[in-house]
């Protein structure tokens, strides 16, 4: 029997033009109180994000955590009843911010467990995932230690709460490959997997991505586009080249952080793409 394609999704960032304003939610700053027009005044309330990505035929969301307001019950009781009414499902939470691998204690300490509320808010939303940093620092053996200990305390908590906890290719601690398969291999499955595709650049990208993919759940499918809004289909295409022939079967959530322009059009390009690159490639599928 043929394998399903994948479920495709979005993201809460491919939109954040729409959105404009986020909640520079951090650490340091547990709950900002005033929102910031940090891409303009925006045109689109997050209360309604769900039922534009479900008018366009998308039915899977990852929410970045600085677009939420705050971690009130009643306001998520509020974001988690939209994301139903519109029949979306919530994949991820994306906790954007703090440092688990970093070597002052009392910080990281701090970080560990201002990510752990939010992994916990996950749940009120009814995600089925948070996606968190393994870490900002190098990959000293020390750090990649550090980042170890922080995932699988964070993995415990969030399966306290009902959520899987998945980390990314991305920031110094998870720089390469070799970093990638040292953590989630200490971790032996506690921790997933989002395999991101433009957080690594040079002529190493494609084996790099590669090396990975194999382990992912989950993807950040994202393209390219040149300052005139072109995309560079040939990098995305070696990129999903590069997810199905290492057998990667999970959801492939569409990122789009161009320069400006139209952001549904980038989407639509994007996803237009991928589907006529998995249609292609299904028949491959069926002998998998």
């Amino acid at each position: 029997m043929p394998h399903p394609l994948p479920t495709i999704g979005i993201s809460s960032w491919s939109l954040h033009r729409r959105l404009g304003i986020s909640w520079p939610h951090t650490p340091a700053n547990d709950l900002a109180t005033r929102s910031e027009s940090t891409w303009g005044p925006g045109e689109l309330a997050l209360l309604d994000l769900p039922g534009e990505i479900a008018a366009r035929g998308i039915r899977h969301l990852h929410l970045c955590h600085f677009h939420l307001a705050s971690r009130e019950p009643d306001y998520l009781r509020e974001v988690r009843a939209a994301i139903e009414k519109a029949g979306v499902t919530l994949e991820a939470l994306l906790i954007d911010d703090g440092d688990i691998a970093q070597p002052d204690e009392a910080v990281r300490r701090r970080d560990i467990d201002w990510i752990a509320c939010w992994i916990v808010t996950a749940a009120a939303l009814g995600a089925r995932k948070a996606r968190v940093v393994a870490g900002k620092q190098m990959p000293t053996p020390e750090a990649l230690a550090r980042s170890i200990a922080g995932l699988r305390e964070l993995a415990k908590r969030g399966k306290a709460a009902g959520v899987r906890v998945i980390t990314e290719n991305w920031f110094d601690t998870l720089g390469g490959p070799k970093e990638v398969e040292a953590v989630l291999s200490a971790l032996a499955g506690e921790v997933g997997l989002l395999a991101d595709f433009g957080n690594w650049k040079g002529a190493g990208k494609y084996a790099a991505l590669a090396a990975i993919l194999a382990r992912a759940e989950d993807t950040h499918a994202k393209a390219h586009f040149e300052p005139g809004g072109a995309m560079d289909a040939d990098d995305f295409g070696r990129c999903l080249a590069a997810a199905a022939d290492a057998g990667y079967r999970g959801p492939y959530t569409l990122i789009y952080e161009g320069a400006g322009g139209d952001e549904w059009a980038a989407i639509e390009t994007e996803r237009a793409f991928l589907t006529d690159f998995l249609a292609r490639r299904a028949p491959a599928r069926k002998a998998g």
